[in-house]
């Protein structure tokens, strides 16, 4: 009975996540002008959509800043969870950690504000870079939490070994540390970019006039009125993320067939 009900419990929440977003695809297949009621089938949201240039390169922005900063910010990241794990005092350990996660733990609303008093100090121009700068900035800690609990799973006796074979620092880090944290670098990357694509507060912020993103602009637009070109858009994006989570689970997919059969050849 508690089996059926736990089962219960479990589509009763997927429902309520997925209602709207379903909501959301089917209406933008709709001939009508808004979701008030179901008008038949018809491709003309989709091909509005494909036809505004604005909307395009607003997507081209959000993925181009989506990409870059989720490279650097993974990058950053790695090297960061490297350096903190290596700390011997734990006191130096503990206080990184929780200067790492300060960014973690505030609002959004918080950092966007934070990062707008510092780019206006510094006098840096709001737009492209500076929306880069921030989703860096938040991305990091993301990347450090994903790839510290590899590190930690790591036995120092493997490293041992590897240096008593002659291993130098640079075939230490390559060919041992990096392909053992893998999964949790391409996590951290993942989990990254996904959080950029998502961001809304910290975006709206530090964006200025002639940029935007996807997040901005859908915010924006709904405040004039919903159009069905954005249920258009939010079904190419939801198809988008489910391309991502693919993609993510054939890389761990094939990274543990990889593994399998490295130990039937040892064995």
């Amino acid at each position: 009975m508690s089996k059926k009900l736990a089962n219960l419990y479990l589509i009763l929440v997927f429902a309520v996540l997925y209602a709207p977003i379903v909501f959301l695809i089917v209406y933008s297949f709709s001939q009508g002008e808004t979701m008030t009621n179901y008008h038949g089938f018809t491709w003309r949201h989709y091909q509005t959509l494909f036809s505004d240039a604005r909307m395009l390169a607003i997507v081209a922005n959000t993925l181009l800043v989506a990409l870059l900063s989720s490279l650097i910010a993974t990058l950053i990241g790695t090297l960061g969870a490297l350096g903190i794990n290596r700390t011997t005092k734990r006191v130096t350990r503990e206080s990184l950690l929780t200067l790492n996660n300060v960014l973690m733990v505030s609002p959004d609303v918080i950092i966007g504000a934070s990062f707008l008093i510092f780019f206006t100090m510094l006098k840096i121009p709001l737009g492209f870079g500076s929306v880069l700068m921030s989703h860096i900035a938040f991305e990091i800690p993301i990347v450090v939490l994903m790839v510290l609990p590899r590190l930690r799973e790591m036995s120092s006796a493997m490293l041992d070994a590897a240096e008593d074979l002659g291993a130098t620092t640079r075939q230490l880090l390559t060919q041992v540390i990096i392909p053992f944290i893998s999964p949790g670098i391409f996590a951290g990357f993942f989990m990254a970019l996904t959080y950029s694509l998502d961001d809304f507060a910290v975006t709206f912020f530090v964006t200025g006039n002639g940029f935007s993103t996807l997040s901005v602009e859908i915010y924006s637009r709904a405040r004039q009125g919903i159009n069905l070109e954005i249920n258009a858009l939010s079904g190419v994006m939801f198809l988008f993320s489910l391309l991502l989570v693919g993609g993510y689970y054939w890389i761990q997919q094939a990274s543990q067939k990889r593994k399998h059969r490295k130990r039937e050849v040892a064995s």
